[in-house]
């Protein structure tokens, strides 16, 4: 199993708290009728904060593997493996 390492996770919290906030951004643009190219950039800014805190959790992930002791099982090693191509 692998854990996340706590520290690594605070500039990942801080930036879906943001991607929260944008996804109310959006909500509200589409309530107010506003333009489609306004809705689609948001929406794209949104996907891609996602998108690096998923990366960002993967990273951590791995570099736990790798700093363990007994190095990365191949189990963990296909969970991360997984994880990073559903990223993808």
């Amino acid at each position: 199993m692998v854990t996340l390492n706590n520290d690594d996770m605070s500039p990942v919290i801080n930036r879906l708290r943001r991607a929260q906030g944008q996804i109310g951004g959006v909500i509200r643009l589409i309530e107010e009728g506003r333009d489609c190219k306004d809705v689609v950039t948001q929406l794209a800014a949104v996907n891609r904060a996602l998108d690096r805190a998923g990366f960002a959790i993967v990273s951590s992930g791995l570099r736990e593997c790798l700093s363990s002791p007994e190095g990365i099982n191949a189990e963990d090693q296909a969970t991360m493996e997984k994880l990073f191509l559903t990223l993808a």
